[in-house]
């Protein structure tokens, strides 16, 4: 029987689990792929290529591996009202937004009530693993920052919204059993508001209203927890004012939000504590008016910050660290829309190398080879071609099956109707925990920018510069050269673009130094961001959590100072081809040394809640 239920107050019993999942992985995957043909054999998808087989070296040979685009016109069938059968047999109860897009709309994934069960399974794994490591987490509580996003209905009745949404507003949330290890400063109320101002107010205010009991802080990724800090920082005043004379902002109107707050929260006025943050957060307390180390000190027993820290998320640990007065940055799970994966057992390794084991139960793995440096993962100078490079054979193994520091690409067959679906993360096996592998999450396939929960690719980003492009045509300017980073030195984070102009002079003749207008080049900036995908533009006009777009004019010959450094680092000169997204220092030092001009969008994008239907 594989299991999808563990007492997280059974601290032995959890870890005992763990290690026989592990011990056991490959019986126990062949176990799941059996489990899941043995369900599904029936359905209208695998019935195309199975006829009704639920032989396991059959399913690998004949189901192809996909893409999204492959398996979309199921899961719009699915959600326009066609039964769940032709790729479940389970009720799909909803679909699971993800922050990839497809033709400029979030991704849907398929659902069940039996995966909620499983998502809480792994949750209740993650404190005995802490525990493990860390002493005394039952004589506090947790200050997570938790947020719910924007949702839909479809017109099968079928609600479309995020991972963690679904999983916030589930009864396996809501009727979480009591667990002394595992209590929240924030009540669920303030959790599940729809306003992301008054949830991030309301939260921040619980959780500095029990400083003194706060053992762990943390968010889902570490961009959201650094928002909640410059929040923190615009907002301590008003908070400060709220504690000294016990009573809400008037702004805060949620009626959710108020009852939580004002019915045992907000316990009456506290002078002392409201003067105890004030010394902190103005300048006081040791901090002599800089903000370096300001959770040691506004929350003294804290142990670690729980956030995300890998992949694109490692580009925030610097900040984080001067925030967190060195305590330690736990990454716990490695999770998403499709599926939840494995578990960090050993939460409290540095964030460079942190490695997730993957657990046998949560769904059957394949792994598909790739070449780490192909793929332009060496974060030097991406898209440089080597000459004796040659297309090589992918190679697709199971669990098991994959050698210590090889990179894969995960494939996942799910319970909930995903088959040998290609997820798009780029991994590298670090070793293993008895049998099952331990894995780096490295990338994210072809994306090139990612600031929250955006990822954009590439492809998407050539279209929105495309698009931008023509406003400069009738100024008689060209676009030679571009490239871009994510620039997330302050907080939100932006996205910017190098451009490179030259001046038409007549025909086809150009090379003149441009004249640039503020205004056209203003033009340009929103021009790109209403070309990016839905979930950029969410997060840059809902979320706020991306700041305006920035395009920086260089000046003509920075881009061959850019390839005379990537050719100086190893790559062909023959063969380069200039990359769309630098994360070198170095590089990015390069052409910032050649700047003519700063330009920001000055008006957010437009974005709606995306609408399942017709336009599908």
């Amino acid at each position: 029987m594989l299991p999808n239920y563990c007492d997280p107050n059974d601290e032995e019993g959890v870890m005992r689990l763990i290690e026989d999942l592990t011990t056991n992985a490959g019986r126990v995957q062949r176990e799941v792929l059996d489990k899941i043909l043995a369900s599904n054999a029936e359905t209208e998808y695998l019935q195309g290529f199975l006829k009704g087989s639920t032989d396991g070296d059959r399913f690998k040979s004949d189901v192809p591996i996909v893409d999204y685009e492959e398996i979309k016109p199921y899961i719009e069938r699915i959600a326009n009202g066609d039964p769940s059968g032709i790729i479940s047999s389970q009720p799909i109860t909803e679909l699971l937004t993800s922050s990839g897009t497809s033709g400029g709309r979030p991704k849907m994934m398929p659902s069940t009530a039996e995966d909620l069960d499983r998502k809480t399974f792994l949750y209740n794994l993650l404190i005995p693993v802490i525990n493990k490591y860390v002493e005394g987490l039952d004589q506090g509580k947790g200050m997570y920052l938790l947020f719910i996003k924007p949702e839909t209905s479809t017109p099968s009745g079928l609600m479309a919204r995020p991972v963690l949404t679904s999983y916030y507003k589930s009864k396996n949330f809501l009727n979480r059993p009591f667990n002394r290890f595992n209590i929240y400063t924030s009540p669920d109320e303030t959790i599940l508001c729809s306003d992301s101002k008054q949830s991030m107010y309301c939260q921040l205010l619980c959780g500095l209203v029990q400083r003194r009991q706060v053992l762990r802080v943390g968010a889902v990724f570490a961009s959201a927890f650094l928002r909640a800090i410059k929040f923190l920082e615009d907002h301590w005043r008003e908070i400060c004012s709220n504690i000294r004379s016990g009573k809400l902002s008037d702004w805060i109107v949620d009626s959710g939000c108020r009852a939580a707050m004002e019915g045992g929260v907000l316990g009456g006025p506290d002078v002392e504590l409201a003067e105890s943050i004030e010394a902190e957060c103005g300048g006081g307390g040791g901090g002599g008016g800089s903000w370096e180390g300001i959770i040691r000190r506004l929350w003294p027993r804290t142990k670690y910050v729980e956030v995300i820290v890998t992949g694109s998320m490692a580009q925030y640990i610097p900040m984080l660290e001067f925030y967190s007065g060195g305590l330690p940055l736990v990454s716990t799970m490695y999770a998403s829309s499709e599926c939840y994966f494995g578990i960090n057992l050993r939460p409290l390794d540095d964030p460079a190398d942190v490695s997730y084991t993957l657990l046998p139960n949560m769904a059957y793995f394949e792994f598909l080879a790739v070449d780490h440096e192909k793929d332009g993962g060496d974060g030097r100078c991406n898209g440089v071609v080597k000459e004796e490079e040659e297309e090589e054979e992918k190679v697709v193994v199971d669990l098991v099956d994959v050698k210590v520091g090889r990179y894969y690409e995960l494939i996942v067959t799910t319970f909930t109707g995903l088959y040998r679906y290609r997820v798009g993360d780029i991994l590298m096996v670090t070793g293993f925990h008895n049998s099952a592998p331990q894995f780096r999450f490295v990338h994210r396939r072809n994306v090139v920018l990612s600031i929250d929960t955006d990822k954009t690719n590439e492809e998407d980003l050539l279209k929105a510069v495309t698009n931008a492009k023509l406003i400069l045509e009738p100024f008689d300017l060209i676009l030679t050269e571009y490239t871009s980073y994510a620039d997330t030195s302050s907080i939100p984070g932006h996205y910017v673009l190098f451009w490179e102009l030259e001046t038409r002079i007549g025909g086809d003749q150009h090379g003149r130094r441009p004249e640039i207008d503020q205004a056209v080049m203003e033009e340009c900036c929103i021009a790109v961001e209403e070309s990016l995908d839905s979930v950029y533009r969410r997060c840059r006009s809902k979320d706020r959590s991306i700041g305006p777009l920035e395009i920086r004019v260089v000046e003509r010959g920075a881009f061959d100072a850019l390839m005379d450094f990537c050719v100086s680092q190893g790559s062909s000169v023959n063969q380069y081809k200039t990359p769309r997204c630098i994360k070198s220092e170095t590089a990015i030092g390069i052409l910032n040394s050649r700047l003519l001009g700063r330009f920001f969008s000055q008006r957010t994008p437009m974005w709606q809640p995306f609408k399942v239907g017709g336009g599908l």
